[in-house]
């Protein structure tokens, strides 16, 4: 029966040097979780055996437990790497729409040739499907995440709708010399700004508007200003229909009072930031309009309107007259080329976000985060995978960073919790048990040969 003891010591004290020496192996492995061995003694008796004089049969491994503490976080380069602070697993998947996920703690990411988002085995990263204007989750189960893929297409270019204007026009300024308009001769207007729009595909265009300030001793008001406009220094009209000669027709008029706010179109004085907006006509279904100006085969699909305001709609960015210098104070459109892809953000809610060259972003989805109610019960799949278990219950699926699920952090990587000191003293002990356990297993030897010899 000593042999037997001594042997399962043995036994006991290899397992552990095993397991310390696989935590030491993989101490440089990403999203590594170390391993503990546990051991129970062995006793077994009858109910015609004494209790009292019972040794014990040995020791017993009862379980290799993995210890899935935080690991430490180490920064890089890559905004594809990714490290889980706090609780969760990503969901990876060996095809695309299959549904027999592995779980991971190893963010080390990169771009497959299809552009999707694979680790080293080529594995596919699930995520959540988003809206893509807002960013807002519109699930969260597994069965409906999918892999993730960067687009490699360019940005579709948008048509201009909306244009917003806003300026100071000095109240010091006299009438031009020249009293009728011509965009051609400087001597007939006041100032001037301009902007880039952009039609149906995403061609750029410069829109011009001039201001002249009207002749009091003909309109009676000191206090009044002409607009008018060029598309590509083509002038229009307020109906959008080019005019090839003088005399162009005004835009707009605006009329302010004696403290240098605007008044509206009924001589009121302006009381909201909704000042006085314009839509011209863009011809798209009607004989004439705006796009009658553009010679490339593009259009603009509605009706653009000129805001006299800015686009956060500011109560101080509205059009003024005080005796100041010409100052434009919010010129912008919502329109926009084509763009190419400039760049991917991965933020802590593992929100995904393409970057354009036009300045558009993109929402391309959410990195789909796991946790177990038992996350020691998982089953090893190699790779720094686990794969559910009866044990560790059924995957719960959520954002990162709602309820207990951790946060993403992206450019780092989890590294190795193993604290290779404490592996290191566990191995001298490990191999300080082996061997009392061989010496045990000798001692025995020596007795039994001794009673062999006895005669």
């Amino acid at each position: 029966m000593s042999f037997n003891i001594a042997l399962t010591g043995i036994a006991a004290a290899q397992k552990d040097l095993d397991v310390t020496a696989n935590n030491i192996a993989n101490v440089n492995t990403v999203g590594f979780k170390e391993s503990r061995a546990e051991f129970a003694d062995v006793y077994a008796s009858s109910v015609f055996s004494s209790g009292k004089t019972k040794n014990g049969d040995g020791v017993q491994t009862t379980m290799v437990a993995q210890q899935f503490h935080q690991g430490s976080l180490k920064f890089t380069q890559n905004s594809l790497d990714l490290a889980i602070t706090g609780e969760g697993y990503f969901a990876m998947s060996q095809d695309l729409g299959a549904q027999d996920f592995t779980y991971s703690r190893a963010g080390a990411f990169k771009l497959n040739k299809d552009n999707f988002i694979v680790d080293a085995k080529g594995n596919y990263l699930q995520g959540f499907p988003v809206d893509e204007a807002t960013g807002d989750t519109t699930s969260v189960s597994l069965s409906t995440s999918s892999a993730l893929q960067i687009p490699d297409s360019s940005g579709s270019p948008r048509a201009t709708t909306n244009v917003y204007s806003s300026f100071n026009l000095d109240s010091r300024a006299t009438s031009p010399s020249i009293t009728t308009f011509d965009p051609t001769t400087s001597a007939s207007y006041n100032s001037s700004t301009s902007t880039t729009v952009y039609d149906s595909l995403g061609e750029p265009h410069v829109l011009q508007f001039f201001f002249v300030k009207t002749n009091s001793t003909v309109t009676g008001n000191d206090n009044e200003w002409q607009t008018y406009a060029t598309l590509d220094e083509k002038p229009f009209s307020p109906a959008g229909v080019q005019e090839t000669a003088p005399p162009y027709t005004p835009l707009s008029t605006f009329q302010f009072d004696s403290s240098g706010k605007p008044l509206n179109t009924d001589g009121v004085a302006n009381t909201d930031n909704t000042f006085n907006p314009l839509a011209i006509p863009s011809g798209a279904g009607a004989a004439v309009g705006l796009s009658d100006l553009l010679t490339n085969g593009a259009s603009f699909p509605e009706n653009v309107t000129v805001n006299w305001r800015d686009e956060a709609a500011t109560d101080n960015k509205v059009p003024t007259q005080y005796a100041s210098r010409f100052e434009v104070k919010a010129l912008e459109q919502d329109g926009a080329t084509v763009g190419r892809l400039a760049g991917i953000d991965i933020g802590s809610d593992g929100k995904i976000v393409a970057s354009y060259s036009n300045g558009d972003t993109s929402f391309l989805g959410q990195v789909a985060m796991v946790r177990f109610s038992n996350s020691q019960g998982l089953q090893q799949a190699g790779d720094t995978g686990w794969k559910k278990s009866l044990t560790s219950g059924e995957p719960i699926a959520g954002e990162p960073g709602s309820g207990t699920l951790g946060s993403i952090n992206s450019t780092a990587l989890e590294q190795s919790n193993v604290n290779l000191t404490n592996e290191l003293v566990d191995l001298i002990s490990a191999q300080r048990n082996f061997q009392a356990n061989s010496r045990a297993l000798e001692v025995n030897s020596t007795l039994q040969q001794a009673i062999l010899q006895i005669r």
